[in-house]
């Protein structure tokens, strides 16, 4: 009996060829770092809308500066990773290695994304215009960063802290000091939940000669580490919370989003790695809602 596992179809005509790139790219999981860039705009609205209100036009084009950025940084990490994903067994199926899309189709891809992304921004204003293609540098570089340092978590990290920065500056029209510290409360979340989810991939990072905290420091150090970033994380959102004024529901939200990072821990401890999917992809999603939805009502009620 053959149990070679079947390859999906080479996807056909425009649509198909998109739906297989928004497939290649997880779409779906645009929700990130979306809550922490609403909660910035929000909170940067705060002084000209009780309820922080910036307007529809300012919300549409935030959402999609940070759709087209994402999509973008995420296309081009799939072109620079190709021959990466295609020793790998875990990411051999992968669309470009597979050959179910053309590295022209992903590059173009790449660049309506990202010629959108500074057509949003310059939209917003021109200190946003201005910013745009130093942030979309910034994000795009960290497709090589593994190849030279093991600090590459840190780089995603902070490739999605600009998301609450720039969603403060499409508001206001300047930077501030004000949403830094949430800045940081994202640069360690999303470096501590990357290091849990490079840990898939430590033999063959080793074996490679490709860099990461899991390579380095092991399974255990690893996890110790991403705790130690979540605790960060916690404490960055509180001392924001108390700066900000946001009250007992953030503080409440807060509690509950810490409640929801130590179950992640519990699931990857001890080196289940079957089991990073939930952490990575389901219980970290919910972690940037409640974050989110806590800090609007500490805007709208305190």
């Amino acid at each position: 009996m053959n149990t070679a596992p079947v390859q999906p179809d080479t996807p056909r005509g425009f649509w198909g060829r998109l739906r297989a790139v928004l497939d290649m790219i997880a779409f779906h999981h645009t929700l990130f770092a979306l809550p922490f860039a609403l909660l910035g705009m929000m909170l940067a609205a705060r002084d000209n809308s009780p309820a922080g209100w910036p307007g529809w036009r300012t919300l549409l084009l935030v959402l999609g500066c940070m759709v087209t950025a994402r999509s973008a940084a995420m296309a081009y990490n799939r072109i620079a990773d190709q021959d990466i994903d295609a020793a790998n067994p875990r990411t051999a199926a992968r669309h470009l290695p597979a050959g179910l899309l053309t590295r022209a189709w992903v590059y173009g891809f790449v660049f309506v994304n990202a010629c959108l992304f500074i057509f949003f921004a310059v939209l917003l204003g021109p200190v946003p215009g201005r910013l745009s293609p130093a942030a979309l540098a910034w994000i795009l570089g960290y497709s090589h960063a593994k190849r030279f340092t093991a600090a590459s978590h840190f780089w995603l990290g902070l490739s999605l802290a600009i998301a609450p920065v720039g969603a403060w500056v499409a508001v206001t029209g300047h930077l501030d000091a004000a949403p830094w510290l949430l800045a940081l409360a994202v640069l360690f979340w999303v470096g501590g939940f990357d290091i849990i989810y490079s840990l898939q991939d430590l033999d063959y990072d080793r074996r490679r000669g490709l860099h990461s905290l899991a390579a380095r420091l092991g399974p255990r150090g690893a996890l110790g580490l991403a705790a130690v970033c979540h605790v960060a994380m916690i404490v960055s959102l509180a001392v924001f919370g108390e700066l900000r004024d946001l009250g007992l529901p953030f503080r409440l939200g807060l509690a509950l989003a810490s409640l929801l990072l130590i179950w992640e821990h519990r699931v990857v401890r001890g080196g289940e790695l079957g089991r990073i999917d939930l952490a990575f992809f389901r219980l970290n999603s919910w972690v940037g809602v409640l974050v989110f939805v806590a800090g609007a009502l500490g805007i709208v009620l305190v």
